[in-house]
């Protein structure tokens, strides 16, 4: 009967997973020969690997071994960087497909994070098997790629070991802890071109987890959204609820689409929640009517904090190819916009625009004090009185005018 180890988990008397020992790395005063970066190195195979079954899902470290590449004798400081695969052909080819771990390693013992190694498996199994079930017990193969550390070229020395089998390797998907991506995407019926476009939408600056976007709904239309392009989730992934504020008369539409009775602008936020196991992920999505204001010294606004102030509304346009108009400016001073996004203040969905191509810019950083000191001349707008801003919050294109 096959035994199953957890490498680290086991007192070394039973079964440390060592590979046969070498001499580790030494100093010296060097001279340099690559004359011998063909020849292999030795990784060495553990003695007990044929018998026995290798934990990686519940290892925390791999133990590998091998000798010194050949530098002509002189143990040069060697960063070893380990490559798994799932291919037996990887024993003959090292062109095989194969996964390098993004940690290297320094000396010919090596504590090989297990996780990675675990992950690799994983990726490299369902990348060959799209519809595989993983197996139980597989086995897998390990080589070693060795550089010449410490020197302004990263391939200088390049060699490679042989590779080694471990026959019989249990590894496990483990599902990675939810975290919130930097964007939202929406598609729809009437966002850009319908049901091919996905329109990004940011997050509320400051408050991980909380993203708002403008979107035009005539009566009867849909939309979906995700975490990236075509993730297509809908109505009932909002398992946290859907705060109609907006009185759009949202339900579900076909195919799991959210559906608007009623025609208008609506701004929508997603707020997620990360649930106590890291696991997932539960959105809540409120609908407010969409409202769009200036504020600041283009409008002669001096209070401290400055406020939505009616008087500064931006005029909506009655279809999304429209483009939302601004009350004309009072006076010359740097742009300041913002959507009004239920009880969030302005500054945290405050944007410009570039003022090269035109494309919205939607505030990511404290800004002090203006735009110009924080993200740059390009991002900063000046205003002169009489004219206006108008905005396509439909492409995200914007130009005073």
């Amino acid at each position: 009967m096959k035994k199953i180890f957890k490498f680290m988990l086991l007192p070394a008397m039973v079964l440390p997973l060592l590979f046969t020992s070498c001499d580790d790395d030494r100093d010296s005063n060097p001279t340099l020969d690559l004359s011998h970066v063909a020849e292999e190195f030795v990784l060495n195979t553990p003695a007990l690997a044929e018998k026995n079954t290798y934990d990686l899902s519940n290892a925390k470290k791999l133990n590998l071994t091998c000798s010194q590449p050949n530098y002509g004798g002189v143990p040069y400081g060697v960063k070893y960087y380990v490559q798994v695969s799932v291919d037996p052909n990887f024993v003959n080819d090292r062109n095989a497909t194969h996964s390098e771990l993004k940690t290297f390693y320094q000396r010919t013992k090596m504590e090989v994070d297990a996780s990675e190694v675990n992950d690799a498996v994983i990726a490299l199994f369902k990348a060959a098997n799209p519809n595989g079930i993983l197996p139980e017990e597989m086995p897998i193969y390990i080589r070693l790629r060795a550089v010449i550390g410490g020197t302004s070229n990263p391939n200088l020395g390049e060699t490679f070991s042989n590779a080694i089998t471990l026959p019989s390797v249990k590894a496990v998907y483990k599902v990675p802890d939810a975290k919130f991506t930097e964007k939202l995407y929406l598609t729809g019926s009437s966002i850009q071109t319908p049901w091919e476009s996905w329109k990004a939408i940011p997050q509320v600056w400051g408050v991980p987890g909380k993203y708002y976007g403008v979107i035009y709904l005539p009566a009867g239309g849909e939309f979906q959204w995700g975490t990236k392009n075509n993730d297509n989730r809908g109505f009932s992934d909002i398992i946290g609820g859907i705060n109609d504020e907006a009185n759009a008369g949202i339900t579900e539409g076909e195919k799991n689409r959210i559906k608007a009775a009623n025609a208008g602008w609506y701004t929508l936020l997603f707020e997620g929640k990360i649930t106590e196991d890291k696991k997932d992920i539960i959105w809540t999505l409120s609908i407010y009517p969409t409202k769009v204001y200036l504020f600041g010294g283009c409008m002669k606004q001096t209070c401290d904090p400055w406020v939505f102030d009616e008087n500064f509304a931006f005029k909506a346009p009655s279809d999304p190819s429209g483009k939302w108009e601004s009350p004309a400016f009072l006076a010359s001073a740097e742009l300041r916009a913002a959507v009004k996004v239920g009880d969030l203040d302005w500054y945290r969905t405050e944007f410009t625009f570039n003022i090269k191509n035109g494309e919205l810019f939607w505030r990511k950083n404290d800004i002090p004090e203006n735009w110009a000191k924080t993200e740059g001349a390009d991002y900063s707008v000046t205003t002169t009185e009489g004219q206006k801003l108008y905005i396509d919050l439909d492409n995200y294109k914007a130009e005073v005018k």
